[in-house]
């Protein structure tokens, strides 16, 4: 304990002595700080949430979405889509933008909650953050609207064949009715079924049929709606808080004034050591 108070007496004279060199080395790091922090340029952080589209008519045991979390997050790493992104707005590819955007751009895939994507990214206002987050959700969206053609058209196609077997059921019912009436006659003025037994278990036949084709419309329905198909978009808004991003002062400032005492005191240090080497 004694060693300790005698180590510390002599750092503070040690100081005392060399304080002129502490605080010189001091106030280079503040005035190094000073100009790091206003030379900086302000960014802003946007934060999206992405939705990724599917189709609900898909066969059975596949993934009715676009694309699969895992790829889609690659997508969006992927530097030529990024760069098609900033061709969009009008930035060139070598651009600071661009190149604050392909660096800054953050993934963080949510497969329990949609599944999402919460996508963070910066830029050097408000307004461009904003922009450069619909641009890559509207660059994904057309790249999905592409992937999405064939499977809406087979289910669309799927459609009409099921509402076209159900109104030739429908006609067909209609005429086995007919023939089971009592006295019916066809355009002839004939008997259409000799047999009425065989023109009722036909019409069972048909109101079966007729059940099956309007469940497999209704169904068919449902996964084309609104629910169970729709495009990549965005969850809600883009997120830009009020304040920067970047430059953070208060951490700058605190960095400058942490690093200027450490390299002080080292300076101070080495100073004492070599008065005492030339004093001897």
């Amino acid at each position: 304990m004694e060693q300790d108070e005698i180590y510390l007496i002599d750092l503070w004279r040690i100081f005392s002595r060399e304080w002129k060199w502490f605080v010189a080395v001091l106030v280079v790091a503040l005035v190094c700080t000073y100009a790091f922090a206003h030379r900086a340029k302000n960014q802003w952080e946007a934060t999206a949430w992405i939705q990724i589209g599917q189709v609900g008519q898909v066969p059975s045991g596949q993934d009715p979405k676009t694309e699969s979390l895992a790829r889609v997050v690659e997508r969006l790493q992927m530097v030529p889509f990024e760069n098609e992104v900033m061709n969009s707005l009008g930035f060139s590819p070598d651009s600071p933008e661009a190149g604050l955007y392909r660096k800054s751009i953050k993934l963080d895939p949510l497969p329990y909650a949609g599944p999402l994507i919460r996508m963070t990214l910066r830029a050097y206002s408000p307004q461009q953050a904003r922009q450069f987050a619909l641009a890559t959700v509207n660059q994904l969206r057309a790249i999905h609207q592409h992937l999405e053609t064939t499977p809406l058209q087979l289910a669309n196609a799927r459609l009409e064949e099921i509402q076209a077997d159900l109104r030739n059921a429908q006609a067909e019912r209609d005429r086995l009715q007919q023939a089971v009436a009592p006295g019916s006659k066809d355009d002839t003025g004939s008997k259409s079924i000799q047999n009425p037994l065989l023109a009722s278990v036909l019409l069972t036949s048909k109101n079966a049929e007729i059940r099956n084709l309007q469940l497999a419309r209704s169904d068919l329905l449902d996964r084309l709606s609104a629910t169970y198909t729709y495009e990549t978009s965005l969850l809600g808004s883009i997120y830009v808080p009020k304040n920067r991003a970047s430059p953070n002062l208060v951490l700058i400032w605190g960095a400058g004034i942490l690093l200027g005492g450490f390299l002080g005191g080292l300076v101070a240090l080495a100073r004492n050591a070599v008065r005492r080497r030339v004093h001897r």
